[in-house]
């Protein structure tokens, strides 16, 4: 008789990466690697085997083709922990980084990404709110224009956007969307699939009233800050009290002529002073029900996603490529957000204190040890937070 107990034994006995990718779906990924005929004709190195791959390279932090080679081959007793059943060559793995369709490893991670925000569907995030909140802001990653020649951006440089939703909850992204340099912000909201109920808080550069009357109109929520020329008139103000920082919370209505047919609805303004830097903040949303406060505080909590750019930057793999064609970048990224994604998984599964920065440097240097996950992490409860974390990656600690 099968029982799951002894096959979660077995599990501790292997090395970190391949308990790491014993929480994968692996089924899943099958069969999405079947219906984009990933594996057809392949040899040598199946689309599981680059995952592996290029996973290890997430958590290794390997710099180039030459150092994964280099440092695959001085294991070579040790490849099974990690599923793979030889070396590979790095000639083999670039072709397999151009020719494999990225839209696998994709898709595969906005699987993990469900599952991931199942888990961390009741974590809070400093709001008050039962509702779903995003953050949305994009990232640009400078490359080579005589490298990249795809990645249009400027006329002497090349760089591709990073468009990310990110679930406050968890800090999970939900939604990327990798693009040219020159794609415009804001037209990230035609891409995007509004979730009735939902908050979508973002900064200046999305505020185009004709696609926020879209979100509008499919019954999300949205925060953003005013900008200094917008026209208006106020239609009603309601009480407010200036001790909290909240100056006035009006209702408006748009005045010029072409942004008051954009949104011919009502706007809820509200201007805050914020006592810590003093400045006076506009933001605009069309939810009239939540108090001003939460208002403010959904704004700021739109600095998470600052964040999350900022720390798959200085802990993951995407700022340099292990390849230059438009394939093998976007190959790359999604494998990156896919090992973000299954840590947060197997923190939450595990009932693990530490940050995802502290388990992702503990499977760093554990990749080929034969050490259970939880003793290898059992080690961070004599790690200092201080030690670990600069104030910009608190957001990580959950």
């Amino acid at each position: 008789m099968f029982d799951p107990t002894c096959e979660r034994v077995k599990v501790k006995f292997l090395g970190s990466t391949y308990q790491l990718m014993d929480f994968l779906p692996w089924t899943t990924f099958n069969r999405i690697v079947t219906r984009y005929s990933g594996d057809r004709r392949v040899r040598t190195l199946t689309c599981t085997e680059q995952f592996r791959i290029l996973a290890f390279a997430q958590l290794t932090y390997r710099e180039s083709l030459r150092d994964i080679e280099v440092c695959l081959a001085a294991q070579a007793g040790k490849l099974y922990h990690m599923g793979l059943r030889q070396p590979v060559a790095r000639a083999t793995l670039a072709d397999a980084n151009e020719a494999r369709d990225w839209r696998i490893y994709a898709e595969f991670a906005q699987r993990l990404i469900a599952q991931a925000r199942a888990l961390y569907v009741a974590e809070p995030f400093g709001v008050d709110l039962t509702n779903t909140v995003y953050a949305l802001d994009a990232t640009t990653i400078d490359l080579c224009l005589s490298v990249f020649p795809w990645a249009h951006f400027r006329q002497t440089k090349a760089a591709v956007k990073l468009h990310t939703l990110l679930d406050l909850r968890g800090n999970i992204p939900t939604f990327i969307h990798i693009s040219d340099g020159k794609l415009g912000d804001v037209n990230v909201l035609d891409i995007l699939t509004p979730e009735a109920g939902a908050f979508y808080v973002m900064d200046r550069g999305y505020i185009d009233f004709a696609r926020l009357h879209g979100l509008h109109q499919a019954h999300a929520m949205f925060v953003t800050r005013a900008k200094s020329n917008m026209r208006s008139r106020r239609v009603y103000s309601a009480p407010t009290d200036r001790r909290t920082g909240v100056i006035c919370d009006q209702t408006i209505a748009l005045t010029g002529v072409k942004v008051s047919k954009d949104y011919p609805s009502h706007l809820r303004r509200i201007r805050f002073k914020d006592p810590e830097s003093g400045k006076t903040l506009v933001f605009l949303t069309n939810d009239f029900q939540s108090p001003a406060l939460t208002i403010c505080a959904l704004y700021k909590s739109r600095w998470q996603v600052e964040l999350f750019f900022k720390w798959i930057k200085q802990h993951l793999r995407i700022k340099q490529f292990y390849g230059t064609s438009e394939n093998a970048v976007k190959t790359q990224i999604w494998i990156a957000v896919s090992v973000y994604v299954l840590v947060a998984i197997v923190k939450k599964k595990l009932n693990l204190d530490a940050s995802l920065y502290t388990l992702l440097q503990i499977l760093s240097v554990s990749v080929f040890e034969k050490t259970q996950l939880q003793q290898a992490f059992a080690s961070d409860s004599g790690i200092s937070k201080e030690d670990t974390f600069s104030n910009q990656l608190n957001l990580f600690s959950f």
